[in-house]
């Protein structure tokens, strides 16, 4: 009953998001003079509602509807699922919208509802989901296998090229976040081989939590443990509060991808070593920027300028987008950074 309620909220959320708004309004793609008759509709479902990382991401798409007139709004269940991500696509197709944007926790689990939304018309742009078979583009904010061999890179230095190391993921059904790891390892086994993974994949449904108490796990299982490699934004932060409580920020390096926000602390201490990131705001903004040039009719070719730092100078591959949009944070740098 709990659940059924959530869903009913969810549902409600959407309805007042979407109404008194016109959809399907032809051809006239012009921005930023939009007439009210013609706004887009076009949400934005993220994995997680109320994070840090989707927070940010709702700055960008609040920017884009404030320069454009459209109406852009962020929507997201109140836990990592894929089945509820499910039900409130089902309700933005009922609404009928123009444009959909997703960021699936499990690409697989949403391609029938996302062909059901292609086939009543509406477009579909995906984030971190470049294995996804029902869209229009995806957006990646870079290449992953250069992104995931560029941290094995760092971590790698950090520990003199030799150790053993753990490796998180959000879920196991992420594709960014898997693609990101498998670059990292095969960049290890290629030129580190003084360096061993330890066990496996660790999911942690990005949460911090989780994070933190498989991280104790590890140590407990894997003394000599001094490698870590997060994926989820929350990832480092719960390694982190995990390696600070036993004092070991001196023997461990930890890296991976998260915001200044969620991990200022931790960089500061020595806990953490090097965050990497795409900013969360501007992809949100690219995101309904894609969608709004498909519903004008217009393509994205490779060299396109999107007007946005970082995806200056995209690259497209089969329906792909991709961006150059990574940047590395320390101790020395976080303070450059307000999100």
């Amino acid at each position: 009953m709990k659940s059924d309620g959530r869903l009913l909220i969810l549902a409600l959320i959407v309805s007042l998001h979407i109404s008194g708004i016109g959809c399907n309004n032809g051809n006239d793609r012009s921005v930023p003079e939009n007439p009210e008759s013609l706004r887009y509709t076009i949400p934005t479902v993220v994995k997680l509602i109320g994070v840090q990382w989707f927070n940010r991401m709702e700055v960008g798409i609040q920017r884009f509807a404030e320069e454009t007139g459209h109406n852009t709004f962020i929507l997201g269940p109140p836990r990592s699922d894929a089945a509820l991500q499910v039900q409130i696509l089902e309700d933005l197709i009922a609404q009928d919208v123009d444009a959909i944007s997703v960021v699936p926790f499990s690409p697989e689990t949403l391609e029938p509802v996302l062909q059901r939304a292609m086939a009543e018309g509406i477009v579909i742009i995906t984030h971190e989901a470049s294995n996804q078979k029902n869209f229009d583009y995806d957006l990646e904010a870079f290449d992953n296998a250069e992104y995931g061999a560029h941290l094995m890179d760092s971590l790698a230095e950090c520990m003199g090229e030799e150790g053993e190391y753990a490796v998180f993921v959000g879920s196991l059904t992420s594709r960014t976040h898997n693609e990101w790891i498998d670059a990292a390892v095969a960049r290890q086994r290629e030129a580190y081989p003084n360096m061993r993974l330890a066990g496996s994949k660790n999911e942690s449904y990005d949460n911090q939590q989780n994070a933190y108490a498989k991280t104790g796990e590890l140590f407990r299982k894997y003394p000599k443990l001094k490698g870590f490699l997060g994926s989820a934004s929350t990832d480092v932060a719960g390694i982190g509060l995990a390696v600070e409580e036993r004092g070991l920020e001196e023997r461990t390096c930890v890296f991976g991808t998260s915001l200044p926000s969620v991990s200022s602390q931790y960089l500061t201490t020595g806990a953490v070593d090097m965050i990497s990131f795409w900013d969360p705001a501007d992809a949100g903004y690219v995101m309904n920027l894609l969608a709004l040039l498909i519903l004008r009719g217009e393509t994205v070719e490779t060299g396109d300028d999107l007007g946005v730092r970082g995806y200056r100078d995209v690259t497209l591959r089969d329906s792909v987008v991709y961006g150059q949009a990574w940047v590395d944070v320390t101790r020395d740098n976080v303070g450059d950074y307000d999100f």
